[in-house]
């Protein structure tokens, strides 16, 4: 027993209990008295009968009296022998007899039973110490005759009532009380039967509610376990009476109601622990109370069935009231109500009933009833269900509202229990559902009330068993709900927020269209809606009822995951999942108030909001998969369920497209195949029945006919069952051939299956089928009259002679015409009356089996699936609710619903949805304009230390409240989501470039790129507030207004701009943009490209066309005007901004570089291209962020360094000028990259290029030569052969470039001269002088690598040489002649030591001669030029020594080797010819001084080395002594008497073989180039030509 009913704590009682009992004793008894009837009975009653009884006197009971037997056995006590009795009949009449108790005509007055018995039981209670021990049926006799006497009035039953009420309440009767069972027992059947004289109403009703009250109490309190299942079904049974009885006040038949819900949550209750005490089986309770079943019945009394209200009666009659039970008209379903009434029987003469007290001989003898069980709460569940039928006209619709409200109540305490019980499950199953689904048709809002609470309680409870029962409440609920009305546009709400909103629910189809045959039975379009064949429209309170109803069921965690799980995903089922998430869409919209009530769109999205929730909720639960379908396995369901869908759709469009489109995709095997075609047809519940009939009909689709039929089993049917099967499948076409062509086919199968006795051949079969049809159509046609329908004689009549000649047996028909006429053939689509509805829930019965119980989902498996099909409608009405509300609690509710889709999207990968909630969002913040905002009137507001950008989209955003908060809401739902946005980046592109552009955010951090924050457009005007006096008012506004005006500059913003623009700047905050930009990095690599992708579609478009730039080789002038300049092109910084930002997620690793590298590499070389029509900002950042990415994608075949290198050299110089720090910063990451990369850009010609031309700038010349220097200098693998050259060039630029330090030096020695100290100062040309004379250095450097470069390189040795060699000393030579004397000393130093290298002579070459013709005679011979010593008047004359002196070195330095080759006699002999020019060359004492110095050096040496001797003593060398003084003679003459006194006197002159011999045989050859290879093998008269030349 449930202790919800017990009391904590009993009601103590105050007084001695016996004393209690004997004063309601006294009070009943006295009550009596005062009543005509008994007013002279005996005083025996007060006086306590004469003493107690003696000790060994007992109450006998020798059974259990019935219920329905009533109290009639008692028997008065009795002692245990006759001589006992006796004496105590002695003393009773003595005493009587002392006291005159003696009645008319010597009769005792004492015999009054009722009054006795109160006697009786108060001198057992004289000697009485503990009530509790006191037998519990003898203290309630005297109680219980009273109640069920029909002689007493109302106020005494009342009396009696009241006292049994208080022993109950004041615990004197305990679950411990002697024989309680069969004291239960016989109260149950006093109070069922009680009976009274009717006075006026209202006491009778008192005496009602005080039976109310006990039986409640009896039910609820410790002996209510202890009732059996008959007195339980008898207190319902009055209960029930009661509460129907429309003779009966309201408030009493609410009181009974009232009674029975109480009484009924203890009953049900108990069915919880029947289950507990049948165990682990409940299958064994039904089997143990199978036979009780059969017995227990109920039969409420039925309104005006009942006996006649006592207030009906004339004032003369004085008949009993009762509340007995009154047989019902209908057999085995509940038939009336009961009430008080009267009984046409008057009371005995004595006022004593009699016939209440008689002892039933047929009576059981069991001590006890057993426990009510299983069966009583089954008739009590059976009767309640049975009250609901709507098409009995005996049950009023209050009786079936009653009756729902009590088993709401009982599905509520019970609801799962029921379903454990094959006998409650059944009635649930079955009769409940089919009469509330009939009852919600109702127009009555009390009944539609009611019946949605059931049906929502029933379904919350027991939806395991009512799987298609469920569909078919929802599908009705969602055709009534639904509206068919398109969604009113309303202005500033874009139409796209809202377009994922169904206009119509999937499983709605049109109304099949009407026949013309005459075999329909149609009904008016109000009949079939209540009969639920469509929704139809409903009044606006039903559709409140309805929605909330919905409402409810929705408000379980599981119930859409369940409708998705078993109807979403069966092939067969409706979407109903879908179609509850768009029918609670749709009437979220405001609009819906329109046709129903103001509460549906609230109650609508609260319950869309409730959905999203618990899959909210349920994201952090661990997955339960065990005991649930696969999910894989729902997924494919559900797309063979679209298939089918679709396939069934062009079938009923047009048949042939439909099958090939299933067999297309496999539904369907084999179109040839008409088995597998047939097979579908008539297998799927999608196909038109109309369209199947007409198909199969066609001449030229016999086969499928036939294999349609061959799909019936036919065998042991009559010709009308199997007639009926057919028709039942498929529509019955209306043109007479097709259906003649139908049921020839069918007699063919139906004979070819089965021939039963009596039926001659098929054509007997044809033409009984035909009559059949006929008879179905003239039987059930509302549009034929009663008297003109065919009876049995007229349909055996046309059947005459037809059966092989003969007739068919009469029997026969009449068993085919009874069930025509009582069951008709319901043609499919034409179901639209009650035997339709019926047949359709036969069919619906018929399928559950197949259908299987619903599955109850308690789990989040499938919570993706699901709302990956339901996201659409929901994500719609939270914009439009967003954009049209104005309440706060809605839109907290909504910005939560926002964040829970996010989050379920986000969790489950659902890229779509959360694309969708983003634009919603974009929009609605209106951030996200696709018109670029305008920021010509942008007005910096600087106050003290803070500035603030004053702007248009500022303004107008901060005072949109609804934008802001949608603005949060987005960058809410994106922060921590981002790597599952695809297509939304888009618009949060969009509004990032809005927002950048004006001021309102920050770029992403670009530390990764060493760059500088990207510069931002300069406002129209910078406005100071600082500490200024507030000037308020107009005079203030209309003097600042002129004051722009008279400067042609925009006014100043008003304090309320200013204020919007904080405003703007608070909610940008608030987003957390800087947080979207980090994790931005960490996304998904094909989550950076759809970033990447959104940011490169804002890029403008190129104007330039696509082509391959040739970089000319010279640098032509400008034929058309004058040289290009960005002047005039606005800078736009959101082409930068996204640059860059690409950039950044490229460079993040080398998956991000491999999948987006390629993209962004060629939108930055798009830029490049149109280098002339873009901002020299955009390009210069441009052409850095494409360095960077060379920089890290090298590996990768889609950027090159010399296209890279190609595109920025082939700019115009002004423009390389422009980006020149970008460029140098990119091209020194690059060559940080060691390998490759380095390697490959150093070998590019463009590379040296583009250091060429911006080594040229003072601006950019360090950052060259930084670049240069770390080339050349740090890392010999990056000087090739292939760039030696270049970089030797580059390297002399820059030496040359020192020649600034000159107008320094020179000033020094002005200083100098007057006498002055110069002041040591850092000068900007030192700096070039430093690069100059370490670019000197560098250059000597690489002579330690000729030799290397020598080897790897593929030319010749002696052009290798001169390849290699050659560029050193070109350049050396060129710095000896700089007018800086530092760079000049460095180089003559350098050459120096190149010209001495180990390195530079080979015995296998003879080459590197060429140092004197190429590098010595040249330098001397400009030396000796006047512009070239005018360059440096004090420094260049010390050079001219230095490179005499220099020359004679090398010259004694080669000697040796010189002497061996045959050019020697020429080199010497030019240089002489040098010398000469030298000594020549007005210069002064120094060079005069210093080159016969340097010749006697050499002469000595080649004197002592035998080199240069006398004929005389070296006879072959005669020619080399004879030339060199003659040629000293001309500017030197003393110098051989000086140097050889003992030679001076012999004549210069050559022997007759010599002169001979150096007579030339031919004319001298022209002069050879100085580089050329020929000069080696020169003429001396040529060679002398030469050096005479230069």
């Amino acid at each position: 027993m449930s202790q919800t009913f017990t009391r904590s704590t009993a009601i103590s009682v105050a007084v001695d209990p016996v004393a209690l009992i004997t004063t309601e004793c006294i009070a009943v008894t006295s009550a009596m008295r005062k009543h005509a009837r008994w007013a002279h009975s005996s005083v025996s009653a007060i006086l306590g009968g004469g003493g107690p009884a003696p000790s060994g006197t007992v109450f006998d009971y020798p059974r259990s009296p019935s219920p329905r037997d009533g109290v009639a056995g008692w028997r008065s006590p009795r002692s245990r022998g006759p001589a006992a009795g006796k004496k105590a009949a002695e003393a009773d009449s003595a005493v009587a007899i002392r006291w005159g108790l003696r009645g008319k005509k010597g009769k005792s007055m004492q015999d009054n039973p009722l009054i006795s018995a109160f006697a009786h039981l108060r001198s057992d209670l004289a000697g009485c110490r503990d009530i509790r021990s006191f037998d519990t049926p003898a203290l309630l006799h005297p109680f219980l005759q009273v109640i069920r006497s029909s002689s007493t009035s109302a106020p005494i039953t009342s009396l009696a009532l009241v006292a049994i009420t208080k022993f109950f309440a004041y615990n004197l009767i305990s679950a411990d009380s002697p024989r309680l069972s069969l004291a239960m027992q016989l109260l149950s059947s006093a109070i069922t039967h009680c009976r009274f004289e009717a006075s006026d109403s209202s006491a009778d009703e008192i005496v009602l509610l005080r039976i109310l009250k006990l039986m409640e109490g009896m039910i609820s309190g410790p002996g209510g376990e202890l009732l059996g299942d008959e007195s339980v079904c008898e207190m319902m049974e009055t209960g029930l009476s009661m509460c129907c009885q429309i003779r009966l006040s309201e408030l009493l038949r609410r009181s009974a109601e009232m009674s029975m819900v109480a009484m009924c949550q203890v009953i049900f209750e108990r069915l919880k622990h029947l289950e507990v005490e049948a165990g682990e089986d409940p299958g064994a309770l039904e089997e143990e109370t199978r036979e009780d079943m059969r017995s227990v019945k109920m039969d409420p009394a039925k309104n005006g069935n009942n006996v006649t209200s006592p207030r009906l009666k004339s004032s003369e009659e004085r008949s009993p009231s009762s509340l007995g039970r009154v047989s019902g008209d209908l057999p085995g379903t509940a038939a009336a109500t009961a009430a008080s009434g009267t009984e046409a029987t008057s009371a005995p003469a004595n006022g004593i009933d009699t016939e209440s007290l008689r002892i039933e001989p047929h009576a059981p003898e069991s001590p006890e009833a057993k426990p009510y069980s299983l069966p009583s709460i089954r008739e009590l569940f059976r009767v309640l269900v049975d009250l609901l039928d709507p098409h009995d006209r005996q049950h009023t619709d209050n009786m079936r509202v009653m009756a729902m409200r009590i088993l709401d109540v009982a599905l509520e305490v019970a609801g799962p229990s029921i379903t454990k019980h094959p006998s409650l499950s059944e009635l649930a199953r079955d009769h409940l559902c089919r009469f509330l689904f009939q009852l919600v048709r109702s127009d009555n809002m009390s009944i539609l009330h009611e019946s949605l609470r059931l049906t929502g309680t029933l379904l919350a409870t027991c939806r395991g068993l009512l799987k298609l029962q469920q569909e078919l409440f929802l599908s009705y609920l969602v055709a009534c709900l639904h509206p068919r009305v398109e969604i009113p546009s309303e202005l500033g709400i874009d139409p796209a927020l809202y377009a994922g909103v169904p206009q119509a629910p999937k499983l709605v189809r049109a109304s099949p269209s009407q026949s013309s045959s005459g075999r329909s039975t149609p009904v008016p379009v109000k009949d079939r809606q209540k009969l639920g064949m469509e929704g139809g429209s409903r009044k606006p309170d039903a559709r409140e009822a309805m929605v909330e109803s919905v409402g409810a069921l929705a408000r379980i965690p599981s119930f859409l995951v369940e409708l998705f799980v078993n109807y979403d995903c069966e092939v067969d089922r409706s979407d109903l999942c879908e179609d509850m998430v768009g029918l609670l869409s749709r009437n979220a919209f405001p609009d819906s108030a329109t046709w129903s009530t103001t509460n549906v769109p609230p109650l609508c999205l609260d319950a869309l909001l409730g959905y999203v929730q618990f899959i909210a909720d349920r994201l952090d639960a661990e997955p339960r998969r065990e005991g649930y379908a696969d999910v894989d396995l729902l997924r494919r369901q559900r797309a063979l369920k679209k298939i089918i869908i679709r396939g069934a759709s062009k079938f009923n469009e047009n048949p042939k497209a439909g099958i090939a489109y299933l067999v297309s995709n496999g539904i369907i095997e084999e179109a040839d195949d008409p088995l597998a075609v047939t097979r579908f047809l008539k297998g799927t519940t999608r196909v038109s029945k109309k369209q199947l009939g007409e198909y199969l009909s066609k001449r030229s689709h016999q086969q499928l006919l036939e294999a349609f039929l061959d799909l019936f089993e036919f065998n042991g049917k009559r010709v009308d069952e199997a007639i009926r099967e057919l028709l039942e499948s498929f529509r019955l076409p209306g043109e007479a051939p097709l259906i003649e062509r139908i049921v020839t086919s069918f007699a063919e199968k139906y004979c070819a299956t089965c021939t039963p006795e009596g039926i001659a051949d098929k054509d007997a079969v044809y033409v009984l089928t035909y009559a059949i049809i006929m008879l179905n159509t003239d039987q059930h046609n509302p549009n034929v009259k009663t008297q003109n329908r065919m009876a049995y004689t007229d349909f055996a009549k046309n059947l005459r002679g037809v059966n092989g000649g003969k007739d068919f047996e009469p029997q026969y028909l009449q068993d085919i015409y009874d069930s025509i006429r009582t069951n008709e053939i319901i043609l499919p689509d034409e179901h639209d009356n009650k035997h339709a509805f019926d047949y359709a829930w036969k069919e619906l019965l018929l399928k559950t089996e197949s259908a299987g119980s619903l599955t109850i989902c308690d789990t989040n498996i499938f919570d993706a699936d699901m709302f990956a099909a339901t996201w659409k409608p929901v994500v719609a009405t939270l914009s439009y609710v967003f954009m049209s509300a104005s309440d706060d609690a809605v839109f907290s509710r909504v910005v939560t619903g926002f964040d829970q889709c996010a989050s379920i999207a986000a969790k489950y990968s659902l890229t779509d949805a959360l694309d969708h909630i983003i634009f919603c969002l974009s929009s609605i913040s209106s951030l996200a304009s696709e018109q670029t905002p305008n920021t010509s009137l942008n007005t910096e507001v600087q106050v003290n230390d803070h500035s603030v950008m004053v702007s248009e989209l500022a303004v107008k955003f901060g005072r949109d409240f609804k934008a802001q908060l949608a603005t949060v809401v987005l960058f809410r739902v994106v922060t921590g989501n981002e790597g599952v946005v695809r297509d939304g980046w888009k618009h949060i592109v969009r509004i990032w470039l809005n927002l950048f552009v004006n001021s309102l955010m920050s770029p992403p951090a670009a530390t990764a790129l060493e760059i500088s924050p990207i510069p931002l457009q300069s406002p129209s005007q910078v406005v100071e507030r600082g500490h200024k006096a507030n000037e308020n008012g107009i005079l203030s506004a209309f003097t600042s207004y002129l004051s722009s005006y008279a400067a042609d500059d925009p006014p100043e913003p008003s304090e309320e701009e200013l204020e919007s623009s904080l405003c703007t700047l608070d909610c940008i905050s608030a987003c957390f943009l800087d947080d979207i930009f980090v994790h931005v990095l960490d996304m998904p690599v094909d989550s950076i490209q759809a970033l990447v992708l959104a940011l490169l579609a804002y890029l403008p478009e190129q104007k330039s066309p696509v082509v391959i730039v040739v970089k000319p080789e010279v640098s032509l002038p400008s034929t058309n005007g004058p040289r290009p300049t960005t002047k005039g092109i606005v800078y736009d910084p959101s082409i930068v901004f996204i640059l860059e930002l690409c950039t950044i997620l490229a460079l993040r690793d080398d998956a991000a570089m491999a999948v987006i590298g390629k993209d962004v590499a060629e939108s930055l070389q798009s830029v490049m291209r149109d280098a002339k029509n873009v901002h020299a900002t955009v390009l210069s950042r441009t052409i850095f962020y494409l360095l960077n990415l060379l920089r890290a994608s090298h590996h990768h075949s889609f950027l090159r360094p010399p296209v890279v290198l190609h595109a920025i050299s082939s700019f115009d110089p002004s423009i390389q000028q422009q980006s020149a720090t970008s460029i140098l910063k990119g091209i020194a990451l690059c060559l940080r990259e060691s390998g490759s990369l380095r390697i490959e850009m150093t070998n590019s010609p463009d590379f040296w290029s583009i250091l060429e031309t911006l080594g040229a700038a003072k601006e950019s010349a360090a950052m060259v030569f930084a670049i240069v220097e770390d080339v050349t200098a740090s890392d010999s693998s990056a000087i090739t052969a292939d760039n030696y050259e270049l970089a030797v060039s580059q390297l002399n630029e820059f030496a040359s470039a020192g020649s600034i330090g000159a107008i320094t030096e020179q000033k020094q020695d002005a200083t100098a001269r007057k006498g002055k100290s110069p002041k040591p100062a850092q000068r900007p040309e030192d700096e070039a002088v430093r690069r100059g004379a370490r670019s000197i250095g560098i250059i000597y450097q690489f002579t330690g690598r000729v030799q290397n470069l020598i080897k790897q390189s593929q030319l010749e040795r002696h052009e290798a040489w001169t390849a290699y060699w050659s560029p050193i000393f070109g350049a050396l030579k060129q710095q000896c002649i700089n007018p800086c004397r530092e760079i000049r000393h460095q180089a003559f130093s350098s050459l120096q030591r190149s010209l001495v290298s180990p390195e530079l002579t080979s015995i296998d070459h003879q080459e590197w001669t060429a140092i004197f013709g190429e590098v010595l005679f040249p330098l001397i011979v400009r030396l000796l030029k006047p512009e070239v010593y005018q360059s440096d008047p004090v420094g260049m004359g010390e050079t001219r020594v230095q490179a005499a002196t220099l020359l004679c070195k090398i010259f004694l330095h080669y000697l040796v080797m010189l002497s061996e080759w045959e050019g020697m006699l020429d080199l010497w002999l030019q240089i002489l010819d040098i010398m000469d020019r030298l000594m020549n060359s007005g210069q002064g004492d120094n060079l005069e001084e210093a080159v016969p110095e340097s010749l006697k050096n050499i002469i000595l040496v080649m004197s002592s080395g035998g080199y240069l001797v006398p004929p005389s003593q070296k006879p072959a060398n005669a020619k080399l002594w004879t030339e060199t003084w003659r040629r000293l003679e001309r500017f030197l003459p003393n110098l051989r008497r000086e140097l050889f006194p003992d030679q001076a006197a012999t004549p210069i002159s050559l022997s007759p073989p010599l002169a001979q011999q150096a007579a030339p045989s031919s004319p001298p050859s022209p002069p050879p180039p100085p580089f050329s290879p020929s000069s080696r093998q020169s003429t001396p008269a040529a060679t002398t030509a030469t050096a005479g030349g230069e």
